[in-house]
């Protein structure tokens, strides 16, 4: 019985502790940005999510901010878990205060790939442009590239790092935690068997029913979209006659150009001036390939 009360004190008194500790703040907005014109069906509104640290409407400070973006199917949500961490670390003093704002690039076909494409608008220019200026211009930010930080998970951990190599100027740090579709690697080489099963599909219904297929979709809309092929408006990079395979070239070359691995030589000069290139994966990932 004496086990029992110390266990039940002690969890009253870590209940009353976190009860106790500064507070911070979620607010969303739905905001209508230009560079999210498209001819592809995609509303050009879109959903923010961002975390507020503890005391921030009674400071006059200004905050540095931690862009993150989201992994493929996800979408701006920051959970009430994700927010106690962060008013834990800050009020700890385990973390300083920051801005962290996610935005929802969550599409018709579930991703943005935080690429630009006239078929479903210009995520990644509005992810390094337009979101960062509203961010500056609507919250007490440090409107400078040395207080932006860049990161993501899966679909998110690769689009923070091509939005950090093509945008030198406006992020001085990046973190990809389990970045997909770096090279034409796995699910995603010339092997795969989704290009095949995607070759079969014709409606969006049975897309949906799909992971990888879905997946290729999504990505060739935001990297090869061609307004004259339905169902899907895209060119893929390895089609199949029977079982024969063929390759598009043009296509190919199109991917690599989105793909860090090979836009690394590129943009080695970029890569080399950020202050900071972190990444990590989880080798005993259930998903060990995730996107």
């Amino acid at each position: 019985m004496r086990n029992v009360f110390v266990f039940l004190s002690a969890l009253l008194l870590t209940h009353c502790s976190f009860a106790q500790q500064p507070m911070g703040k979620v607010v969303s907005r739905v905001i209508h940005f230009a560079y999210l014109q498209n001819t592809g069906g995609e509303s050009p509104d879109c959903k923010i999510s961002v975390y507020l640290p503890p005391n921030y409407e009674q400071s006059n400070q200004r905050y540095p901010v931690i862009y993150y973006l989201h992994g493929f199917m996800g979408t701006d949500s920051i959970s009430a878990g994700m927010k106690a961490i962060l008013d834990r670390g800050i009020s700890t003093d385990k973390i300083r205060p920051f801005v962290l704002v996610i935005s929802n690039q969550y599409t018709l076909y579930e991703g943005s790939f935080y690429s630009n494409s006239p078929l479903i608008g210009n995520w990644s220019d509005f992810t390094a442009k337009e979101l960062v200026e509203y961010m500056d211009k609507n919250f007490k930010t440090l409107p400078n590239k040395e207080s932006r930080g860049i990161g993501g998970y899966s679909m998110g951990g690769y689009g923070a790092l091509k939005i950090a190599m093509l945008y030198l100027e406006v992020f001085s740090s990046v973190y990809a935690l389990s970045p997909g579709l770096l090279a034409f690697v796995k699910e995603f080489g010339a092997n795969s068997p989704a290009y095949k099963e995607v070759a079969s599909i014709k409606t969006r219904e049975e897309l949906k029913k799909t992971y990888y297929p879905k997946v290729l979709v999504a990505v060739a809309r935001a990297w090869s979209p061609n307004p004259a092929k339905p169902p899907f408006y895209c060119d893929f990079p390895f089609t199949y006659d029977g079982d024969k395979l063929i390759v598009n070239q043009a296509i190919v070359e199109k991917w690599e150009q989105n793909m860090p691995v090979y836009m690394a030589g590129k943009y080695a000069d970029n890569l080399r001036k950020l202050k900071a290139i972190k990444m990590d994966w989880g080798r005993n990932d259930s998903q060990r390939f995730p996107i």
